[in-house]
């Protein structure tokens, strides 16, 4: 998760976030050497005192400019549109989680293979354990297996929501009456924290998400134990 003074992103814990870290670097490194360019010809213009008819008059120099930027668009454009479509690629997802977005709380249902449903609150600042976080834990973690597929179906019961956990590289808005759909593969075990990115109420920064990944024992383990609280 993010850390105080941190100016980069969170660390990746998908193929698709790791693919848009690389395609950040990418397009960064092309924005430096693009204001690098453009602050030698600034710095050269107010320097110098020379003027030279050819340059002002050149069909060279127009080509030249209208070229270089429609190459650097299509060095942007083509990796950028790989990972849109890597987005929303979904194949066979192992695991298919439903999230509805409530004022101001997320449920979740799995409904695969058992009916397991549950509430997911913010764990109140009082209630905190040791090692816990504050506004970004919550009473009941979404459990997913680690390396598998999982497609998560978004909605919302009554208001706009955002379902977005940024080290996994998903985001997804929540809509009444609409069923969204996004996919990720969770790399490594791990627990990984985001928040509902809709302005959807009052209280709208207080309804957290948060991910727990753990191997396919550990898993099935669970699933086993929220059937027999159920």
């Amino acid at each position: 998760m993010a850390h105080p003074s941190q100016l980069g992103f969170q660390d990746a814990a998908s193929p698709v976030m790791e693919e848009l870290l690389h395609f950040h670097d990418h397009a960064l490194m092309i924005v430096f050497l693009i204001s690098a360019l453009v602050l030698y010809i600034i710095s050269a213009m107010v320097s110098t005192k020379l003027t030279n008819m050819y340059i002002l008059d050149s069909q060279e120099i127009e080509i030249i400019w209208t070229v270089l930027p429609a190459i650097v668009l299509i060095l942007i454009a083509l990796p950028s549109l790989r990972i849109l479509y890597l987005m929303d690629e979904i194949n066979d997802p192992h695991l298919t989680v439903k999230a509805i977005g409530h004022q101001w709380y997320w449920s979740y249902e799995y409904t695969d293979y058992q009916e397991i449903a549950f509430d997911s609150y913010m764990v109140p600042t009082q209630d905190l354990a040791p090692g816990h976080f504050r506004l970004l834990e919550v009473d009941h973690r979404m459990v997913v297996p680690t390396e598998a597929p999982v497609r998560i179906l978004i909605t919302a019961e009554d208001v706009l929501h955002s379902w977005a956990v940024p080290s996994l590289g998903v985001k997804m808005d929540a809509v009444p009456g609409r069923l969204n759909q996004v996919a990720f593969i969770a790399s490594r075990p791990g627990v990984f924290y985001g928040q509902c990115s809709e302005i959807c109420g009052a209280n709208h920064s207080f309804m957290p998400i948060v991910v727990e990944s753990v191997p396919l024992e550990y898993f099935q383990n669970w699933s086993a134990l929220m059937l027999e609280d159920a």
